[in-house]
């Protein structure tokens, strides 16, 4: 029992994935406990949080039938849904092959450096009035700000993968007599493939959190939509709900991703 609390507490050594699954239940348990503590009472004056600011589980709970029937949940889903995929699928149609060739001749990556740099500090709020003014107000803006947001951070992750290769491989097929191109496609690539997968997985939940804000502009559908309606009737349940689906939706499209990863990668090891 000693040994095993020790190695759970032991310096960047992961927990079993059973145990880590069990810890991340109980931090569950534990939040969902205090919101319940929190908001506990059946008149508001025996509540300690006001049910305006903080409504209680079973009362979000008790809201999704509204939600769903009367606001067209589900086609507010599929419409964001959509604009992170197009969105998101052009950043990386156009970031990985070019942060490959940045990767490969850092000729490039010197040019594009100052760029990259610059689009990836800008704050993505900004970016909501320039692509008004370039795309108007329709689903255009809203699928180019997901891909101006995401396409520095597909770029520079992919020319990391690329030159994260060590040279050996580089040096032994460049020996045997490899040209360029072929050092690229049948060296590098393959073994920065996972690397770039990765990075794949992880930005889509960040263009998943920006498109929210791309949403709040001149929307008829939209998670982000939603949210913005709620706050100005006052649902605060439908507030919670939201965000609970958004978080929900996010660990899905997560895991269908991780389950894609361990089929394409079996030599590499992933952690959840």
């Amino acid at each position: 029992m000693a040994h095993a609390g020790r190695s759970l507490l032991a310096l960047r050594l992961s927990p079993p994935r059973m145990t880590r699954r069990l810890i991340g239940a109980l931090a569950l348990a534990v939040v969902v406990l205090a919101w319940w503590l929190a908001t506990l009472g059946a008149d508001v004056e025996d509540r300690l949080i006001s049910p305006v600011i903080l409504p209680s589980p079973i009362e979000v709970l008790r809201s999704f039938p509204v939600l769903l029937k009367e606001r067209a949940l589900l086609q507010s889903i599929a419409a964001t849904l959509q604009r992170v995929m197009v969105g998101f699928g052009l950043a990386a149609l156009i970031g990985v092959p070019l942060g490959i060739l940045a990767g490969a001749w850092r000729v490039i990556e010197s040019a594009g450096a100052p760029l990259a740099l610059f689009g990836r500090n800008l704050p993505v709020a900004a970016l909501i009035p320039l692509t008004i003014l370039w795309f108007g107000i329709d689903e255009t803006q809203k699928v180019m700000f997901i891909f101006i947001a995401c396409v520095p951070f597909v770029y520079s992750d992919t020319v990391s993968a690329i030159t994260g290769v060590p040279d050996r491989y580089v040096e032994t097929a460049q020996t045997l007599g490899a040209r360029p191109w072929q050092a690229i496609t049948k060296v590098l690539v393959p073994l920065a493939l996972p690397e770039i997968y990765t990075s794949l997985r992880h930005l889509f939940g960040l263009a998943f959190g920006y498109i929210m804000l791309a949403e709040l502009i001149n929307a008829e559908h939209g998670l982000g939509y939603l949210l913005m309606a709620s706050q100005r009737r006052g649902l605060s349940e439908h507030i919670i709900l939201i965000l609970i689906i958004i978080g929900l939706l996010a660990f899905a499209i997560d895991r269908v991703l991780l389950w894609f990863q361990r089929g394409l990668f079996p030599h590499r090891v992933v952690e959840e």
